[in-house]
């Protein structure tokens, strides 16, 4: 068995994974990259439009682009990483153990850990669809890397089933292709992805969005020969007699991303609600010396979040290094943060006592879309400690706050805060 020792295992070699590695090279400390995949970059590398790194580098890139600056740090930097290597186990006292085709067996021993496997696709198998199994039924994210990186169209006609960004984008990449996009179905009355792609990559092409309706018939044995839709009501029951038929040779399925969290189950840390590992201010998750970030913690909107919050993520790991590692632990206390009304879920999931003088970054999403809102933060005795309006809050827009809780009215024993989105009371006033 090869054996390697590293200060931080990074596993995951995405633009997180990437981000987080540099941030400890850069504090001097010994760092690991651990991918499955072939290659640097990730995700991103299938992503060949643009729009990535305005936040991070003021400047437009594609996909490619964006995860080439990184990877040109990681060679600069001289960072080690190990390709087409499949982690198979972590344990509770910080040991890798991977696999590869070229050394076998490996165990690294490390201080910390950082997560960084990203998110997979949910399937056909998620959401139920009745009908046979024929060719032509594939993810948007397996579609676009047929199309962008192999060099193949899976087909010429498509439904596209949820308008989740990466359906949205393939709707328009296909019609760049010649290929015929009959409509974008949605389940819900909403987008699920940005409004940008919604206006960019389906009004400007004059590809039709229908809400409010879903696949719930596929027709064809041996290949897709068309799809049924049908209208839902609010609890997503087919509404009889409102379907509606799609002849085409592929159906794509855009209906949500799940966090890549197999690993950090077998490692046993907890999960939170929205299947992303329960982490504190620090992000560090429930084993002590594990640390998580972009989309294995939660999907993000654009890579650039997942930057800063990988950035943030490594330094935390070098902190934990420089002055808690190796050392007895006191019990801490602990703040839990708990998603209220119109709320999915919140991270972190727990704060700190200690550190709550300490600038925290709140990120969390809503359930529905609303406007003229008052983001509220109560405590268990439900007094209201901070609050802060916003025009509007969308599920597929991640809401991020900065907040000191030293500046509130937190009550020093206080045990758990309730983030929530209502309408503010002078909308209520007015439409009374």
């Amino acid at each position: 068995m090869k054996k390697y020792k590293a200060d931080v295992v990074v596993i995951g070699a995405g633009a997180g994974g990437l981000a987080a590695a540099i941030e400890v090279k850069k504090a001097k400390l010994d760092v690991l990259i651990i991918e499955r995949d072939k290659e640097l970059g990730g995700i991103t590398l299938q992503c060949i439009h643009n729009g990535f790194g305005l936040k991070e580098f003021e400047e437009e890139l594609t996909g490619p682009e964006y995860a080439q600056r990184f990877i040109n740090q990681v060679v600069d930097l001289k960072i080690p990483y190990l390709l087409d290597s499949m982690v198979i186990e972590i344990t509770r006292d910080k040991k890798v153990y991977a696999v590869n085709n070229k050394e076998g067996l490996i165990e690294v021993e490390a201080k910390a850990i950082i997560l960084a496997m990203g998110c997979r696709e949910k399937t056909r198998g998620a959401i139920n669809i009745p009908g046979f199994r024929p060719a032509g039924i594939y993810t948007a994210g397996q579609a676009q890397r047929f199309v962008n990186i192999e060099g193949y169209l899976p087909g010429n006609s498509y439904v596209i089933l949820g308008s989740g960004d990466i359906g949205m984008i393939m709707a328009r990449r296909l019609t760049w292709e010649g290929c015929k996009v009959k409509a974008v179905v949605e389940i819900q009355p909403y987008v699920s992805g940005l409004l940008r792609n919604q206006v960019q990559c389906l009004e400007d092409y004059d590809i039709p969005l229908i809400t409010n309706y879903t696949v719930t018939k596929i027709h064809g044995r041996e290949r897709v020969q068309g799809v049924t839709i049908s209208k839902v009501d609010r609890n997503f029951d087919r509404i009889i007699g409102s379907d509606k038929f799609f002849e085409c040779d592929t159906l794509l399925l855009s209906v949500g991303l799940i966090p890549e969290n197999e690993l950090t189950i077998q490692a046993g840390a907890e999960l939170s609600k929205n299947g992303g590992p329960i982490v504190d201010e620090n992000l560090e998750t429930t084993i002590e010396g594990v640390f998580a970030c972009g989309n294995v913690l939660q999907v993000h909107d654009l890579v650039d979040l997942v930057t800063s919050e990988a950035k943030r993520t490594g330094k935390k790991a070098v902190e934990y290094i420089n002055s808690r590692y190796g050392k007895e632990l006191k019990k801490k206390e602990i703040i839990r943060c708990v998603p209220g009304e119109n709320v999915n879920y919140v991270k972190p999931d727990v704060i700190n006592k200690q550190n709550i003088s300490q600038e925290i970054i709140f990120t969390f999403r809503v359930k529905y879309p609303d406007r003229r809102i008052l983001i509220q933060f109560k405590d268990e005795n439900n007094n209201v400690i901070y609050k802060k309006k916003k025009v509007y809050v969308i599920p597929s827009e991640m809401i991020e706050l900065n907040l000191n809780l030293d500046t509130t009215n937190i009550q020093p024993n206080c045990k758990s805060i309730t983030i929530e989105v209502i309408p503010r009371l002078e909308v209520l006033i007015e439409e009374d």
